[in-house]
C-alpha cells in the first residue's frame, strides 16, 4: 500500500489543458483504429449486423453504442455546476430516472439505426463498385471514404472495437499462420533460399522495392518443381500441401473482400491507433488516482477492506476515461467522481454482505432505512411496518420481509465473553437432539422395562414386546403376534392380559412409578 501511495504522488496533477490534450490524443488513437478498422468490408459487415441485432432487440444499444460524435461542431455545454446539484436522495423511487433515462435510450436507438441504415446504402454501394471496378479504383476510394466518414460519426464502446480489432487480428493471424506453414515447407523442408522466399512472397524484392507476390499464384511451385534446380525434385513432391495452402490463402482474401497485404496494413494502422490511445489513457489513470483514495475513504467501515475499495474505484475510473467527452466542458474529476462512485457503491452492494442481497433490494433497503430515520427525527419514534408500507406505498407483509432481509448475519464462531472459551453457538438450543436431562431418563426407563419384562416367562415378555412395539420399528396386532406364536388371536389377548396383571403387581409397579410425573 506504501509503494502504491508513493508512486501515486509522483504523477502530477492536469489542468485542464492537460486534461484536454489527452482526451484528444485518447480521440485521435480511436478515430485511427476506427478509420483502419473501416478499411475493412468483413468489419464493416460484422458492424451492420451488430446493428440488425439492436433492431431486433437482441441486443441492448448500451453495449454496442456510446453516442455521436462530430469533430467539426463542438456538443452542447455542460456547466460543472449542473452534476454538483445532482443528490442521490432526489429521486428515491427511481421512477422519474428510469423513465428519462428510457427516453434517453430510445432516442440513441433511433439515431443509431438511422446511421447504420445509411452505412448499409454506403456499403452497398462500395460493394457494386468493387464489383464493377475492383480494389484501389478512385471511385472505390471515393465510395469507402464516404462509408468511413459515416462510420466515423458513431462513438462504439470500448468492448465493441475491442471485439472489431480481435476480428481483424484473427484474420491477420490466420494469414501470418498460413504463411509460416508455407515457409516451412519450401526453406526448411524444400531447401528454398530464405532471401529468394522473401522476395517471391513478400511482394518485396531484396531493394525493399514493391514487386508482384507469388503468394496466391498456384503455379509457382509447379514452375520451381520444373526449373532443374538443387530443391526441383523436393518441391515436386510438394506441390499438393503448398497449393492448398495457397488455395486457403485465396479463400480467406475472397472473404475479407481486400487484398492480404492491404489487410496486414489496415492491421499495422489499427495497432498503432490501440498503442496511441492506450498510452494516453494511462496518462489519465495514473493522474486520477488520488480522486479514488479520496473517495474511497468516505466508503470505509461498509463491509469492505480500503484496498477492495480502490481496487473498484479504479475499476470506475477507467470506465470514466473510455467514456469521458471533453468537448461538454466539464472537467474529468467531475465526471469521473459518479463512475468511481458507482462502482465502489455497486461493489458494497455486491460483496459486502456474507449473504448476497441483489443490488435492488439493497436499495429498497435504503430506501426503508432513510424513511425510518427521518420519522424517527420527526416523532421521536421508529415506524412501524404499516406506517412504512404506507409511505413506500409497498404491501406491509413484503415491508416484513425486507426487514427480515436487512438483518446482518451473525457468526455461529463469534466469541463470548472476555475468555474467548465460548462461542454464541454454545447458547443456542438444538431442537434436533434431545435435552441430556431427557436422555438419562429415557435410558433409565429402558433399562428399568427391560428388568421388569426379564421377570415375565420369555412368552410374555415377547408378547407384550410386540403388541407395544419395545425394542421394535413399530407394534403388531393381536393376529400379528398370534400368528408369529401360531396360536389364535383370543389366545394371545389372554396371554397379553396375564402379564400385564403381573406387571401391576408392586414389586414391578413400583419402579414405573417414578416415570409417570415425567413423561
Amino acid at each position: 500500500m506504501r509503494m502504491y501511495m508513493r508512486e501515486m504522488g509522483t504523477v502530477e496533477l492536469l489542468t485542464r489543458e492537460g486534461e484536454i490534450e489527452i482526451a484528444k490524443r485518447i480521440e485521435g488513437g480511436l478515430m485511427d483504429m476506427m478509420e483502419a478498422i473501416s478499411a475493412s468490408p468483413a468489419t464493416i459487415a460484422e458492424i451492420l449486423r451488430l446493428g440488425e441485432e439492436i433492431r431486433e432487440g437482441k441486443v441492448v444499444i448500451t453495449t454496442i453504442v456510446d453516442g455521436f460524435s462530430n469533430p467539426n461542431e463542438a456538443d452542447d455545454y455542460v456547466a460543472e455546476e449542473d452534476f454538483d446539484e445532482f443528490d442521490e436522495a432526489d429521486d428515491d423511487d427511481g421512477k422519474g430516472g428510469s423513465k428519462a433515462l428510457t427516453k434517453k435510450l430510445e432516442e440513441l436507438k433511433k439515431q443509431a439505426l438511422e446511421r447504420f441504415d445509411k452505412m448499409r446504402e454506403l456499403f452497398e454501394k462500395v460493394h457494386k463498385v468493387y464489383d464493377k471496378e475492383g480494389y484501389g479504383t478512385p471511385a472505390y476510394v471515393k465510395a469507402q471514404k464516404a462509408l468511413s466518414d459515416e462510420l466515423m460519426t458513431i462513438r462504439f464502446t470500448a468492448k465493441a472495437i475491442e471485439k472489431l480489432c480481435d476480428m481483424v487480428r484473427a484474420q491477420v493471424d490466420d494469414v501470418r499462420k498460413k504463411e509460416r506453414e508455407l515457409r516451412r515447407i519450401i526453406v526448411d523442408k524444400c531447401g528454398y533460399p530464405q532471401e529468394n522466399f522473401i522476395a517471391d512472397f513478400s511482394g518485396r524484392d531484396k531493394a525493399g522495392n514493391k514487386v508482384a507476390s507469388n503468394l496466391l499464384n498456384l503455379k509457382w511451385i509447379e514452375k520451381q518443381a520444373a526449373s532443374g534446380k538443387s530443391w526441383a525434385a523436393v518441391m515436386g513432391r510438394n506441390i499438393p500441401p503448398v497449393q492448398d495452402l495457397q488455395q486457403k490463402l485465396i479463400d480467406l482474401q475472397a472473404q475479407v473482400v481486400v487484398p492480404l497485404d492491404q489487410l496486414k496494413d489496415i492491421n499495422k494502422r489499427m495497432n498503432e491507433g490501440e498503442y496511441a490511445s492506450r498510452a494516453a489513457k494511462k496518462e489519465m489513470i495514473e493522474a486520477n488516482l488520488r480522486l479514488v483514495i479520496s473517495i474511497a475513504k468516505k466508503y470505509t467501515n461498509r463491509g469492505l477492506q480500503f484496498l477492495d475499495l480502490i481496487q473498484e474505484g479504479n475499476i470506475g475510473l477507467m470506465k470514466a476515461v473510455d467514456k469521458f467527452e471533453y468537448r461538454r466542458g466539464y472537467k474529468f474529476s467531475t465526471y469521473a467522481t459518479w463512475w468511481i462512485r458507482q462502482a465502489i457503491t455497486r461493489s458494497i452492494a455486491d460483496q459486502a454482505r456474507t449473504i448476497r442481497i441483489p443490488v435492488h433490494m439493497i436499495e429498497t433497503i435504503n430506501k426503508m432505512n432513510r424513511i425510518s430515520r427521518q420519522h424517527l427525527q420527526e416523532f421521536g419514534f421508529e415506524p412501524d411496518a404499516s406506517v412504512l408500507a404506507e409511505k413506500m406505498e409497498i404491501p406491509e407483509d413484503k415491508i416484513r420481509k425486507i426487514m427480515k432481509i436487512a438483518k446482518e448475519p451473525i457468526s455461529m464462531e463469534t466469541p463470548i465473553g472476555d475468555d474467548d472459551d465460548s462461542h454464541l453457538g454454545d447458547f443456542i438450543e438444538d431442537s434436533a437432539n434431545t435435552a441430556p436431562m431427557e436422555a438419562a431418563m429415557q435410558a433409565g426407563l429402558r433399562d428399568v422395562v427391560k428388568d421388569i419384562l426379564d421377570s415375565l416367562t420369555p412368552r410374555e415378555a415377547k408378547v407384550l414386546r410386540m403388541r407395544f412395539g419395545i425394542e421394535m420399528t413399530s407394534d403388531h396386532t393381536l393376529e400379528e403376534v398370534g400368528k408369529q406364536f401360531d396360536v389364535t388371536r383370543e389366545r394371545i389377548r389372554q396371554i397379553e392380559a396375564k402379564a400385564l396383571r403381573k406387571l401391576k403387581h408392586p414389586s414391578r409397579s413400583d419402579k414405573l412409578r417414578s416415570f409417570t410425573d415425567t413423561l
